[in-house]
């Protein structure tokens, strides 16, 4: 039987180490440029051992668990800050813009950085900013408002660093159908910390009687993992999982990496689904406790806001379904993708393209039932989300067998910077500006005008599942061509490998 064919059998082959793309003489995407860049280092790495996998895991669900939890505190204490600031929601959705704004514009450096040094460092770095300015932030005073919001951006260098790097470690730790059960542990802990974030914000806010508290517990919990990081957490080498602890490498420039990456029709569609995606649960997760609370007051059932700290019960509830949806939701994705994919190839995107199209009969229900019925608004919160909640997992599992491994952290980048500059960057802001220009000095207006201005998100949603859908026609020859250039094809190579300068088919984009 013939040897199967990988990455290292072309390790004797003559040709020179060039980039993709480079000035070779060779068409960018050819099978010889990409297999010289893709060479793997003369000198054996060995991998990861199974244990300390596992061990890295917990430390990064941990830590993930925590930046989401510390971005909703905010929300969950949004009424108190409102009344404590004295701002218009205009301003208040402006809180979590800013964040959002240098999440973003950080993150292709990020990316830049995560694919070319080492990786531990780098989520060391940010972890550390991100609990110095989180810690801050608690501190601010009444006439401080700009103080908040320039540390809530500064923030946002901490999350970006470990967002943008964490995932690319974690597919260089499993591969196949492990990987796709530890990016949807990873990725479930996006809502579960975003559900805890409403909650422990809300709960420490009555707890001590002031907002402030609430935004302490998370870099104190932060401490803890900065501290395991630096201890329990390795750098593996760039595609270990893949090449059995050899690693890849390439020599590209980051302008070939983002030609590479535009040219992946799989990656961009995505991209611009997880864009529509971020819009529609930005807006949500930061408005929807805030709506239901003058939905309690429209119907009667609550008085406004007098005193401090205002009832938070609305938190409580949504932080709780936010938690249950988010690992429900999670674990039916993955669950689905992983027992359609081998029969249907394009599966992931379909199933991304169900929940984003699925959700928005449940947010026109929500918009207009929670004047009139409080409960069966929860009811259809659940459903809602638990259908958005399918896609975290899964769209990141996509970005990670459409991708190169040595291209991942600055694809990861790239699609947080457009997600959220397209998305909850302004959506928040873009929801609170509408409210306030369509309010009137009337009673209940208050309710109305956020009831109105949230009418957006289901049809940015029905966009979102028009992307997926296009995402699927492109999917299985991009994933293929992976998995050709990493040596991961399914069946063992019937035939004598191809002369160097053969050319890939060009729907690879690589």
């Amino acid at each position: 039987m013939e040897p199967r064919t990988s990455v290292t059998s072309f390790r004797n082959i003559p040709i020179p180490r060039c980039s993709l793309g480079s000035a070779s003489g060779l068409p960018y995407g050819s099978f010889a440029n990409s297999l010289a860049s893709l060479t793997p280092n003369d000198e054996e790495k060995p991998a990861i051992s199974p244990k300390r996998a596992y061990v890295t895991m917990v430390v990064l669900c941990y830590i993930n668990l925590l930046n989401y939890m510390e971005r909703y505190t905010i929300a969950g204490v949004l009424t108190d800050i409102k009344k404590f600031f004295d701002i218009k929601d205009s301003t208040a959705g402006l809180l979590q813009t800013v964040f959002i704004c240098s999440f973003l514009l950080l993150a292709p450096l990020f990316g830049y950085l995560g694919d070319r040094y080492n990786r531990k460092y780098i989520m060391i770095g940010g972890l550390s900013v991100w609990l110095l300015t989180a810690t801050g932030s608690s501190f601010v005073t009444k006439s401080q408002f700009w103080l908040l919001a320039l540390l809530r951006g500064l923030v946002g260098i901490g999350e970006a660093s470990y967002s943008t790097v964490a995932p690319t470690i974690i597919g260089d730790l499993f591969t196949g159908s492990k990987r796709s059960i530890m990016i949807c542990i990873f990725y479930i802990f996006i809502p579960v910390g975003s559900g805890l974030g409403y909650i422990t914000g809300a709960g420490f806010a009555a707890l001590t009687g002031d907002w402030h508290w609430a935004l302490r517990i998370t870099p104190i919990m932060g401490v803890v993992g900065l501290i395991l990081m630096i201890f329990l957490c390795p750098n593996p080498t760039r595609g270990a999982a893949e090449t059995h602890g050899e690693g890849v490498t390439v020599q590209s420039s980051y302008l070939e990496d983002v030609k590479y990456l535009l040219k992946n029709k799989s990656y961009v569609w995505s991209s611009l689904g997880v864009t529509a995606l971020a819009f529609l649960t930005g807006a949500v997760a930061f408005w929807m406790p805030n709506f239901l609370s003058r939905a309690h007051i429209y119907q009667k059932l609550r008085d406004p806001c007098s005193d401090d700290p205002c009832d938070s019960s609305d938190s409580y509830i949504f932080g709780a379904v936010t938690v249950a949806t988010g690992i429900l939701g999670g674990a039916l994705g993955t669950g689905l993708s992983r027992r359609f994919r081998d029969k249907v190839p394009n599966a992931d995107p379909l199933i991304c393209a169900v929940g984003m199209l699925g959700s928005v009969p449940c947010l026109f229900i929500i918009i207009f039932v929670a004047s009139t019925s409080i409960p069966a608004t929860y009811v259809f919160i659940f459903l809602g989300e638990l259908l958005l909640s399918l896609n975290w997992a899964v769209l990141a599992d996509i970005l990670l067998y459409v991708v190169m491994p040595t291209r991942r952290a600055t694809a990861e980048a790239l699609q947080i910077t457009v997600g959220h500059l397209l998305g909850d960057a302004g959506s928040p802001y873009l929801i609170g500006v509408i409210s306030d220009a369509i309010q009137e000095d009337k009673t209940n207006w208050n309710f109305h005008s956020l009831k109105y201005s949230l009418l957006l998100c289901p049809f940015i949603g029905v966009v979102g599942g028009v992307f997926f859908l296009i995402t699927a026609s492109y999917i299985n020859e991009d994933r293929k061509a992976v998995q050709q250039l990493v040596g991961e094809e399914t069946q063992p190579q019937q035939h004598p490998a191809p002369e160097p300068s053969l050319e890939m088919n060009n729907t690879g984009n690589v």
